[in-house]
């Protein structure tokens, strides 16, 4: 079957699913608690709809043993949502499936074992000035796992003047969805009210800057940081002025890249930009693909074996930096790859967050506002619902070590085309 059959294939699938006559079935599961290794009973269990605007269709609580059972109405996708200590863990229920068991995890304010991996910052200019990309790793290594959550889960720091436009966030295996930073504080101090659980999670802020050529940046990091890594268009100029040392890396054919390692909250991160410049999108996209099948040998991710055969890095080659392996490898697919920001947009377009309120002193709001889709006609509405599914999927099979690193790349890059295209007419039609 070719690709564009596949996709096809997949996007029909998914709308007979959600235009098929209604039906009831039951979803049940066990929800296990695995700070402790125990049941996780009383907890809340919800069901969420996606045909029906991401709303509520069903409510149950967990028993001491940790099952739940809950009537599911009709035969389109839908999550299952727990409920614990205030943090929200998900999992998706596609058409036929009767059984969905969800891990989750005690929470506490802050948790030892949480770092920020990279810190990315992807700059270029346009016609409203300087605009940043800032794309944050974090792990939560803590043991026994447990999730962060606060009100100021993650906190990050933006120049004062930054204009933001766009944000997202993504918990470990999950889907972006539409999370704001909250101002925290003194101006360019913000919070993500955004649970951080074992694993990795990823954060992604789009921001302008007024910008007269030169612009000099003095950000700082939260927390101890693995990977503060700078991207310019090469047609810009770079230069560090404060105590922490960058490296350039040896350059690609679309970015001129600079790293710094091991950085702490309190030392003093400086450096200016100048110049004009942007990164050519498609060039990426289609350079993606030629790197990763070049790329050999190039560092796996963290605790992957180093076999090419098993290596998942997407392969979004930047070059090897001065010494080996390349610590942004696994982070390239979302630093350079447009799909980083197609996920992002798809997440504010087809799951739309109700607003997040500020913060009060006594409690964090409610994590991860739970998305709405947005309003469409039937017909195109159920083609991006089929799209963003097609997504979902394709990210939880490259986790879950079904597909080999061309397979992924190859239906990235189809989907990408496919979306954007979705999106365009989604903007024409708004």
């Amino acid at each position: 079957m070719t690709l564009i059959s596949r996709l096809h294939f997949g996007a029909l699938a998914l709308l007979v699913a959600v235009c098929s006559s209604a039906f009831a079935a039951t979803v049940t599961g066990t929800v296990t608690n695995k700070t402790v290794n125990k049941p996780a009973g009383g907890d809340d269990v919800v069901l969420i709809a996606f045909a029906q605007g991401m709303q509520e269709a069903g409510r149950t609580k967990t028993d001491a043993k940790g099952h739940y059972s809950i009537d599911v109405p009709d035969n389109g996708m839908h999550l299952i949502r727990v409920d614990h200590q205030k943090a929200t863990y998900f999992q998706p229920v596609r058409p036929g499936t009767t059984t969905v068991n969800v891990d989750i995890y005690d929470v506490l304010p802050k948790v030892e074992g949480v770092s920020t991996e990279a810190d990315v910052m992807r700059i270029e200019t346009d016609q409203q000035g300087l605009h940043v990309i800032e794309n944050y790793f974090v792990k939560n290594d803590s043991n026994p796992p447990m999730t962060q959550f606060s009100k100021t889960a993650y906190e990050i720091y933006l120049p004062p003047d930054a204009r933001i436009e766009g944000s997202a966030a993504m918990g470990p295996g999950g889907m972006p969805v539409s999370s704001s930073p909250v101002p925290a504080g003194e101006k360019g101090y913000y919070a993500f009210i955004f649970p951080v659980r074992p694993g990795e999670t990823r954060f992604q802020v789009s921001y302008h800057l007024p910008y007269n050529g030169s612009f000099n940046f003095t950000p700082k990091v939260s927390l101890p940081t693995q990977n503060v890594a700078i991207m310019l268009p090469k047609a810009m100029k770079f230069a560090g002025s404060g105590s922490v040392a960058f490296q350039p890396i040896n350059d690609d054919v679309n970015a001129q890249t600079f790293l710094a390692r091991n950085v702490s909250p309190s030392q003093a991160i400086a450096f200016t930009v100048s110049g004009s410049g942007s990164m050519p999108r498609e060039s990426q996209a289609q350079g993606g693909e030629n790197d990763a099948a070049a790329a050999g040998a190039a560092g796996p991710e963290a605790g992957q074996p180093s076999a090419a055969a098993t290596d998942t890095r997407p392969g979004i080659g930047l070059g090897a930096p001065i010494d080996t392996p390349d610590p942004l490898n696994k982070y390239k697919w979302w630093i350079l790859s447009g799909l980083a920001l197609v996920l992002a947009v798809a997440a504010a377009f087809l799951l739309r967050a109700k607003p997040v309120a500020p913060a009060s002193a006594a409690a964090p709001v409610a994590v991860e506002s739970l998305p709405v889709a947005a309003p469409a006609s039937a017909g195109h509405g159920d083609l991006l619902a089929a799209l963003k599914e097609e997504l979902f999927a394709l990210e939880t099979e490259r986790l879950e070590g079904k597909l080999s690193e061309s397979e992924y790349a190859e239906l990235k890059t189809a989907l990408e085309t496919v979306l954007r295209r979705a999106l365009s007419r989604q903007t024409v039609l708004s």
